[in-house]
């Protein structure tokens, strides 16, 4: 075990002569932040234990007691978008790559996968939370998309789980960026199953003293017994819902028939509820064009298959590296923080679908998409 790896990786003895697998994002500085070496670790490693018979499930956390993982390493795509403006950018395409390469290995495990979403879950920490088997959330998980603040939007697999929230609640939060609990996390379905975070060691002990066999599906079974325990008398300390609450009034709201509509009924929203006037103040600052693209999503990603999902996301994060938002917004919020990007375009109703499209469009030659292999 190596304390400066970027993922530290535990195989620890269980009964039946099986093991248990243990990943620790080790970043914690910068609440687990997503590198590219991490990635590629990560991904090594999971298809190492996915061929290993004798280890029974996957622990999938995040170093320290701040955060699961707070996103990308947006910093460095900054980096590589100001030296490349307007593409090729060949770090900005390996790593959205090689990210969704891992989410989806994610998504289609052959063993349980228990990722414990504790603290910050944002950006490209969802899209790892978003895939497992088990996704455990405690009384301090805090989940996001937020990419409506930087110009990006909400890839890692986000046309799919928001697509599979009830009632609009994925287009409301894909728009807003609005942070979730673990209680609107479970409603949502996001989440299967909510722990104390003083039970996050006892889980592995249980974890290390299940009757393990060699049935996939089966052992899935022992997961869920093992979290069904550690989830009883939990419901004095979840918070208090802020989703469900407000479910009525976000179908309402998003339910007109044009983006423009939808906009203006949320930003004129009149409350003085922190969590609607947080979302609210977020998409009046936040970037037009991810709006358009967030409204793409929904109406038009619903269908998609996993896999198709993974190869339009790579097409728009890409060409989001090679139009100014993306930059714009990194800029304003974490490079130069001044709280003041200047968008592209100054509205929803000025962007034009001549615009979108050029986010839609491959910018690869046809059959040469690098996910093609999923």
């Amino acid at each position: 075990m190596n304390p400066s790896s970027p993922v530290i990786f535990e195989q620890q003895q269980a009964l039946n002569g099986y093991s248990i697998g243990i990943a620790t994002l080790n970043a914690e500085k910068s609440l687990n932040a997503l590198s590219l070496d991490m990635i590629d670790t990560l991904t090594h490693q999971l298809m190492e234990w996915s061929i290993d018979d004798k280890l029974a499930c996957v622990v999938l956390r995040g170093a320290g007691d701040k955060a699961f993982c707070a996103g990308g390493d947006i910093v460095k795509l900054y980096e590589s978008m100001k030296q490349s403006p307007n593409g090729p950018n060949p770090y900005a395409e390996n790593f959205f790559t090689r990210e969704y390469n891992l989410d989806y290995l994610i998504h289609t495990y052959s063993k349980p996968i228990i990722c414990i979403g504790h603290g910050v879950v944002m950006g490209g920490g969802l899209g790892l939370f978003a895939g497992a088997t088990h996704r455990v959330v405690t009384e301090h998980s805090r989940i996001a998309m937020p990419e409506i603040s930087i110009g990006l939007f909400p890839d890692v697999g986000g046309t799919w789980f928001l697509n599979k929230m009830p009632d609009n609640c994925g287009l409301y939060l894909g728009l807003t960026g609005a942070s979730i609990n673990a209680t609107d996390a479970l409603y949502l379905t996001l989440a299967t199953h909510f722990i104390s975070s003083d039970n996050r060691s006892s889980l592995i002990r249980q974890l290390k003293s299940a009757k393990w066999s060699d049935n996939t599906k089966s052992n899935g079974s022992v997961v869920d017994n093992v979290l069904n325990s550690l989830s009883e008398y939990t419901e004095s300390i979840k918070p208090p819902a802020q989703v469900e609450k407000h479910q009525t009034l976000i179908k309402h709201l998003t339910s007109h028939n044009s983006l423009p509509e939808i906009v203006s009924a949320i930003t004129e929203l009149e409350t003085e509820d922190k969590w609607l006037s947080r979302g609210v103040s977020a998409l009046k600052e936040g970037c037009p064009t991810t709006a358009k693209i967030v409204f793409h999503q929904i109406t038009n990603g619903h269908n998609l298959s996993l896999k198709e999902v993974f190869k339009s996301e790579l097409i728009i994060a890409i060409q989001c590296t090679r139009h100014p938002d993306f930059t714009e917004g990194v800029r304003a919020l974490l490079i130069e923080k001044d709280n003041t990007p200047h968008w592209f375009f100054n509205n929803i109703e000025s962007v034009t679908e001549s615009w979108l499209n050029e986010h839609l469009t491959p910018p690869w030659p046809d059959n040469q998409h690098p996910l093609n292999s999923l």
